[in-house]
């Protein structure tokens, strides 16, 4: 499996406070299909091909979004996925930058609630797994109890968020 999506993030304060209704919808054409030709985007929000192709540089160019292709892990052979509930003390931003600089952790993200930090691993196997947690992800330090979440199935994931 081999999709194309568009993953959205908040507009930034370089592109501006909010996203107008011609960009949002540009945006909800890609996230449907990230390699729609610009012309037919431009036929349903109303822009010409080149506007449509300026607009989604300037969004591109801003961080507002990325179109990226998005794999299924079992098919690479990355049999084992698990989420990471990490407590933590000191500097949570330090922590974090840390984690966010291994390979194999695919999301981080800093929260409020039991855990401190939340990381998302795609690994090729139980002993990776144990391997990240215990000699790389544990010997942070500031890093004091994490709790694995292991993927038994994944039954959905969208990137469709940023627009409704």
């Amino acid at each position: 499996m081999l999709d194309v999506v568009v993953r959205t993030g908040r507009p930034t304060e370089r592109y501006g406070a909010s996203l107008d209704n011609v960009s949002k919808a540009i945006i909800e054409e890609l996230q449907k299909d990230g390699r729609r030709p610009y012309a037919a985007i431009g036929k349903v929000v109303g822009l010409s091909e080149a506007a449509v192709r300026q607009r989604v540089q300037r969004l591109l160019d801003h961080g507002v979004m990325q179109i990226v292709a998005v794999t299924d892990p079992l098919e690479l052979g990355f049999a084992r996925q698990a989420m990471i509930g990490i407590r933590a003390e000191g500097d949570l931003e330090s922590i974090a930058d840390e984690l966010a600089q291994m390979v194999e952790l695919e999301y981080v993200v800093i929260t409020a609630g039991s855990f401190d930090i939340l990381a998302e691993v795609v690994c090729e196997s139980d002993e990776q797994l144990l391997e990240i947690l215990s000699k790389r992800i544990r010997a942070i330090p500031g890093v004091r109890i994490t709790e694995s979440f292991v993927y038994l199935k994944l039954r959905k994931q969208t990137y469709s968020w940023g627009v409704r």
